[in-house]
């Protein structure tokens, strides 16, 4: 009998929780390893080669991808985003959304993108079933948005994809910009000021030390607080609550109704207390945490189909217990080799 047949299991009781009481309700599942960018602070050109991640063998195909993730939501999972990689170079990306979209339980699904290719698939991808869509877009000057993606990026590109999201249906996007200092920090006001009554959320998330080709320097962050005083100077805001349990961002209104901005401040203000977020890799691995060392292959529970995947994720999350971010901000030192933020998708 074909693995995949197997009749689905039913979630009975509480979603599992790991050793620190987190349920897991949010998936970020990696369609492609592959980007068309070279960003310096996630896939630098020099560390990473052009080909990288162009191989389709070791890929999820969209039917491993569908038994996936109906076993996440069998163990509480309501909430999945498509990452990479750039998840838009994955061909036929519209097929799989469409397959995902029908799970029942899932009630949210987004995607996450740098926006290059979005202005020719925005119509197919609402049109097959997803819901969200972020954007990263880490400057609005062409030379500065040039060189941090490596030489490869055009602004002009991502806005007309923003744009086209917005004809094709999609409510509020999320803009998400990585602030380095000394390297775009410049360019908060700018964005602020083209987003604000957009209806758009930006989102400014602190530099991480996530992986380990990056070259991270903790001086080259920009403290959240830092970005919300100089914000609030020029466009006063006011705090607002969480829309759930486990969000990353905190969040702020204008207080001239000029809509929200969020701040991502894993390095200055750790919150692993409540994430609920795992990573499963375009290859099958599962990462419980973005700054973990090393991922848990879901291949072979996979192969013997949802039961024993459900199975192997309930063992897997039970024994849970990563919180990186508290553990640096409490200088307890690393244990080994990150893996690459490309791996994940952030």
């Amino acid at each position: 009998m074909n693995a995949f047949l197997h009749p689905r299991p039913q979630l009975s009781g509480a979603p599992v929780q790991d050793r620190l009481g987190r349920a897991l309700r949010d998936l970020r599942l990696s369609v492609i390893e592959a980007c068309n960018y070279r960003c310096g602070y996630c896939m630098p050109a020099d560390r990473v080669p052009d080909d990288y991640g162009l191989a389709a063998d070791r890929r999820l195909s969209f039917v491993q991808m569908d038994v996936l993730v109906r076993a996440f939501v069998a163990v509480g999972v309501t909430k999945l985003r498509l990452t990479g990689g750039e998840p838009l170079l994955r061909k036929n990306l519209p097929a799989l959304i469409r397959r995902l979209a029908a799970i029942p339980g899932l009630d949210d699904l987004a995607l996450t993108t740098n926006g290059a290719l979005l202005q020719r698939q925005a119509l197919a991808l609402r049109r097959a079933g997803l819901k969200r869509i972020t954007v990263s877009l880490d400057a609005l000057d062409p030379e500065v948005y040039a060189r941090m993606s490596g030489g490869r990026g055009d602004v002009v590109q991502v806005l007309a994809g923003i744009a086209a999201a917005e004809r094709a249906g999609f409510g509020a996007l999320k803009i998400n910009c990585v602030i380095q200092r000394g390297v775009n920090d410049d360019q908060v006001l700018a964005l602020l000021a083209h987003f604000r009554g957009s209806g758009h959320v930006l989102r400014f998330i602190e530099y991480m030390d996530v992986g380990s080709c990056n070259g991270w320097r903790r001086d080259m962050v920009v403290p959240s607080a830092q970005l919300r005083e100089r914000i609030h100077r020029r466009w006063p805001l006011r705090a607002l609550m969480p829309n759930y349990v486990g969000e990353v961002a905190q969040r702020h209104a204008f207080v001239d109704g000029g809509g929200e901005v969020g701040f991502i401040s894993s390095v200055s203000e750790p919150f692993c207390g409540d994430c609920q977020r795992a990573r499963v890799s375009a290859d099958g691995q599962l990462y419980p945490c973005l700054f973990a060392s090393q991922g848990q292959d879901l291949g072979s529970a996979l192969a013997k189909g949802e039961a024993a995947l459900v199975a192997r994720i309930e063992q897997l999350w039970g024994a849970r217990s990563d919180r990186y971010s508290e553990q640096r901000a409490a200088m307890v030192p690393r244990r080994g080799k990150p893996v690459e933020m490309f791996l994940l998708g952030g």
